[in-house]
Order: structure tokens, then sequence, then C-alpha cells
């Protein structure tokens, strides 16, 4: 069974940890391994998580029979949207309809909470992440280039999901 739990400061190594085999896993084909290094310092390291914390971003463990197999963060920034920071699995756990049941769970918060929409990024080159969002009814509403330092930048589209 497919479970979620609130992250506390306890999970911060966890966290970290799958975030750095899961991005070394995953991305080498869609950035340089000198891009994944700084952004995992930058957004995955335990300070970095401490900080989202102790800020009010709700991180959740996504666990599969009690066994951690990925994580979500969420951030609200003001009254009417969500923004979905993080959604990862580990990849042995891609392709069974996880990722498709995380949107589903901060959607439904979402419609819970009285939001009207829930919003996120995903890099151009992503093209799994991309299929998986439209097919859950994201729509892009946005092409964007943000510098992150480091001489890197995320190149991004912004994803939206209306909360009807």
């Amino acid at each position: 069974m497919l479970t979620f739990r609130t992250a506390a400061k306890a999970d911060i190594e966890l966290l970290s940890i799958m975030a750095h085999e899961i991005w070394m896993g995953y991305y080498p084909s869609i950035i340089t391994k000198e891009q994944i290094e700084y952004m995992l310092q930058l957004m995955y390291s335990q300070n970095a998580i401490e900080q989202e914390l102790n800020k009010g971003v709700v991180w959740e463990v996504i666990a599969f029979d009690s066994e951690p197999i990925g994580f979500l963060s969420y951030a609200i920034f003001d009254k009417l949207d969500i923004k979905l920071n993080k959604l990862y699995l580990k990849i042995g756990h891609h392709s069974k309809g996880f990722g498709r049941k995380a949107l589903e769970h901060v959607i439904g918060y979402a419609k819970d909470n009285s939001f009207k929409r829930v919003y996120l990024t995903v890099n151009k080159n992503n093209v799994q992440a991309i299929k998986v969002y439209e097919k859950a009814g994201f729509v892009c509403t946005e092409s964007v280039v943000n510098d992150i330092g480091g001489g890197f930048v995320m190149d991004d589209y912004i994803y939206s999901y209306w909360i009807e």
C-alpha cells in the first residue's frame, strides 16, 4: 500500500540520502553531473531541508509497504496556489502509477483546503515527468529560465492544475 507521511526533523537525513540516490540515478541524461552536484548541495543538503521545514514547507515521505520510496514537498505562497516543489521516486518505482497517486494526493489537499491551483516547474528535457503531469491534467502555462548561481540555470516549464 502507498502511504504519505509528513516528514519530521528525524527524516532529514533519509530525505537527503534519497535525493542523492534519485538524482544521481535519473538526472545524468538531462543535466550535467556538475549541475546535479550543485543542485543537490543547494536544495537537498540536510541543512537546506531543515531550513525549509523551519519555514513551513511541507515535506512528505512516500512509502510503499512501509519502505520509503520517495518524497514530495509543497509550499503555500498565497491563499490561491500551492507550489509542488518536489516529487521524486526511486528509479525502481517509476511507471507503477505512484507518481500519479502522489499528484492526486497533493491535488486532494488543495481541494480540501479551497486552493484554486497546484503548480510546479519541470525541466524541459524531463520528458517522462512531463507525460505524467499532462496525463494527470496539468497544463503547460509558461516557459522560464532561472539563474540558480554557480554558473547554472534551471530551464523549465511551469505546469498548472486548476481546481474546479
